[in-house]
């Protein structure tokens, strides 16, 4: 079975160098050092400069990906090029600069690397041209946060966006990037160790429970980070769905539509990998080591085979869920 890591990354200097300086950078900037801390913000950037080879060249990363036993890789923009803040001028600069340098770092190894490009989530009218563009360079679809300033994923603003997104069989990989409780998590890294699975389980219930499920089923929608704190407490939520008649916008209980999400794998413990299986069902997860940053693991293939020791569990996972899901057909 062909294995195929669906949750990395690749560093584009280009983007940093087109928005540095633009009115209303320095503004983001300001929040992330608030949300992040001084301590995490220093060490993110050593980490950083000491994996920049890894995040920016082909060469090195096929060499991890041998290392670890990876065939394929599924390539996206570090989340932190998102730039929400930016406007309609430069957010286009940015998704185009995103797709093209995305898609050329993948094209320098056809076969096993493919690419996931970038939209607007701040720009919701701009996101359907965004994605054209995306899967017109042979990107497999595009990658978002968990909300973009004053915009949840179930604002009515985004339903051309899902509805192209099905139509197209684009993957829309959610990818959350910087969390709401900002100075409460400034300390100990806990702005990445917590927040990441909080906005995951907030960005993953806004979609469930204002029926964006419903309305467009054919979604092909990836969780980063196993979906966050959602998968293994789904309970709570189908028990407010039952006796809470504002929590009924969705037509099914919210545990029903995990089956109809993919989630990645990177969820570090075996039991927790097990747990996300039976939520989501195993033909709904696919391997995701988060390469090459420090919250993900160099080996995302020995963890997989230490959580499913089932054959068939593990070869879907490793891979049979990911080629299918994001409809690959050419492997080198």
């Amino acid at each position: 079975m062909i294995t195929v890591d669906a949750h990395a990354h690749v560093l584009l200097p280009e983007i940093e160098q087109a928005v540095a300086g633009r009115p209303g950078h320095a503004e983001h900037r300001e929040l992330d050092a608030r949300r992040n801390g001084p301590e995490s913000l220093e060490v993110s950037g050593r980490m950083i400069s000491e994996r920049l080879a890894r995040l920016t060249r082909v060469p090195a990363r096929l060499a991890d990906m041998d290392r670890a036993g990876v065939d394929v890789q599924i390539v996206s923009p570090s989340p932190s090029h998102y730039h929400y803040w930016a406007d309609p001028g430069l957010a286009r600069t940015v998704w185009r600069l995103a797709n093209e340098h995305t898609a050329a770092h993948c094209a320098q190894a056809p076969g096993r690397l493919h690419g996931l490009g970038l939209v607007p989530l701040q720009h919701p009218g701009l996101m359907v041209e965004a994605l054209d563009h995306a899967l017109g360079l042979g990107l497999k679809g595009v990658e978002i946060s968990s909300h973009a300033p004053g915009l949840e994923l179930s604002d009515p603003a985004y339903e051309p966006f899902w509805a192209h997104a099905a139509a197209t069989g684009a993957v829309v990989f959610l990818h959350p990037f910087g969390c709401t409780l900002d100075e409460r998590l400034d300390h100990w890294y806990l702005s990445n160790i917590v927040g990441q699975p909080v906005e995951n389980a907030v960005a993953l219930s806004h979609l469930i429970f204002s029926g964006v499920l419903d309305r467009h089923p054919d979604l092909r929608l990836l969780a980063a980070h196993g979906g966050g704190y959602l998968p293994t407490y789904v309970g709570r939520a189908d028990h407010g769905w039952r006796v809470r008649p504002e929590a009924r916008g969705c037509a099914e209980p919210p545990s029903a539509y995990l089956r109809r999400i993919w989630f990645d794998s990177l969820v570090y413990e075996p039991a927790a990998l097990r747990a996300l299986v039976e939520a989501a069902g195993i033909s709904q997860v696919v391997l995701g080591s988060d390469h090459p940053f420090d919250m993900g693991v160099e080996d995302p293939l020995d963890r997989l085979r230490g959580a499913l020791p089932d054959a068939g569990d593990l070869d879907a996972v490793r891979g049979g869920n990911a080629l299918h899901l994001f409809d690959i057909k050419d492997i080198a």
